[in-house]
C-alpha cells in the first residue's frame, strides 16, 4: 500500500523554523504562495479555496520575519539571497519540485529570483504587482517609480517606522486600497512581538544584498499581473519586464484594482492562474 503524503506544517533552515499552511488535495500539483509586506499567509485566504477546487495543493509559508521562530535580529539575515534560499528549502522539504510559484509584493521579488536561479524547481512563475527586479531598477531611473517608492528609504530609519505603523497601519493600508477588514487583520498581526521589525528588515537588508540579486533572466513560463490602482508600483516596470523573460510570457492588467490583488481580486486571479498553470 502506498504511504499517504504527510502535510507539511513546518520546515527548518539554518536553525530557523518556518510555519506553512499546507492545504488542498495532497495528490494535486503544488502551488507555492509567497506573501508580501506587511502580510502573511492569510493574505491568500480568498484564493486558496478556488485553487483547491481546481485540484491544486497549496503551500503558503509565513516567511522570514513573519514565522515566530524565524525572526533573526540582524538586518543582514534578510538579504535577498537568504529569502530565496528559504523558498528553495521549502520546495525541497515538500519534495514537490517542480512547483508552480506565485508571489505578491516582496513575495514576487523572491519568486523572480528563485525562478531565475533555480528553474529546475519551477514549473511556472506568477508575479503579482512587482516587476522583474532589473525592470524595477530601470523604472526607478526612467519614471515616477522613485517617487512612488519613497517609503523604502523611510523604512531605513530605526524605531520610527515601527512607532508610526503600530499606530496608523490600518489607516495607511485603507488609503492604499485595502478593505478595512483586511487592514485590521494585518494591523493586528503587526502587534505580535518582533513581527513588524521582521517585515521591515526585508527593506533594511537591501544594503546587504548584491546589486545583481534577482536580476537574472527567467526561462520558465511566466505570468506578470499588475493592477492600475496600485499607488506604489507604476506601469513602467511592468512594461519593461518582458525584456528579462526568455520563456513564454504573458502580461495582464487588472482594471480598478489596488495593490492588494490577492485580497481584492481572488476570482480574477484564479481565472488567470487556471489558464497559466494548465499550460
Amino acid at each position: 500500500m502506498t504511504r499517504p503524503v504527510p502535510r507539511l506544517r513546518r520546515y527548518t533552515r539554518s536553525g530557523l523554523s518556518f510555519d506553512v499552511r499546507d492545504e488542498g488535495p495532497l495528490d494535486g500539483p503544488v502551488v507555492v504562495l509567497l506573501h508580501g509586506f506587511p502580510q502573511d499567509s492569510t493574505s491568500w485566504d480568498g484564493l486558496v479555496p478556488l485553487l483547491h477546487a481546481r485540484g491544486y495543493r497549496t503551500l503558503a509559508p509565513d516567511q522570514r520575519g513573519y514565522s515566530p521562530e524565524a525572526r533573526p535580529s540582524a538586518r543582514s539575515a534578510y538579504r535577498r539571497s537568504e529569502l530565496a534560499a528559504d523558498t528553495v528549502a521549502l520546495i525541497d522539504a515538500a519534495g514537490a519540485a517542480p512547483v508552480h510559484l506565485v508571489g505578491h509584493d516582496w513575495g514576487a521579488a523572491v519568486a523572480w529570483q528563485v525562478a531565475a536561479e533555480r528553474p529546475d524547481l519551477i514549473r511556472t512563475l506568477t508575479a503579482l504587482s512587482v516587476p522583474h527586479p532589473a525592470a524595477f531598477v530601470r523604472a526607478l531611473l526612467t519614471s515616477s517609480q522613485a517617487l512612488r517608492s519613497w517609503y523604502m528609504l523611510a523604512f531605513q530609519l530605526p524605531i520610527l517606522p515601527e512607532w508610526i505603523l503600530r499606530r496608523t497601519a490600518d489607516t495607511i493600508l485603507v488609503r492604499s486600497g485595502q478593505s478595512l477588514e483586511c487592514a485590521r487583520r494585518d494591523r493586528d498581526a503587526m502587534a505580535m512581538p518582533g513581527r513588524l521589525r521582521g517585515g521591515l528588515n526585508w527593506y533594511r537588508a537591501l544594503a546587504f544584498s548584491s546589486p545583481t540579486a534577482g536580476s537574472g533572466r527567467v526561462s520558465v513560463p511566466t505570468l506578470h499581473i499588475w493592477s492600475d490602482g496600485d499607488i506604489v508600483l507604476g506601469r513602467k516596470g511592468a512594461e519593461l519586464t518582458t525584456r528579462y523573460v526568455d520563456g513564454p510570457y504573458r502580461f495582464e492588467v487588472l482594471r480598478g484594482v489596488s495593490h492588494w490583488i490577492p485580497d481584492e481580486a481572488p476570482q480574477q486571479l484564479d481565472r488567470l492562474l487556471a489558464e497559466h498553470l494548465q499550460k
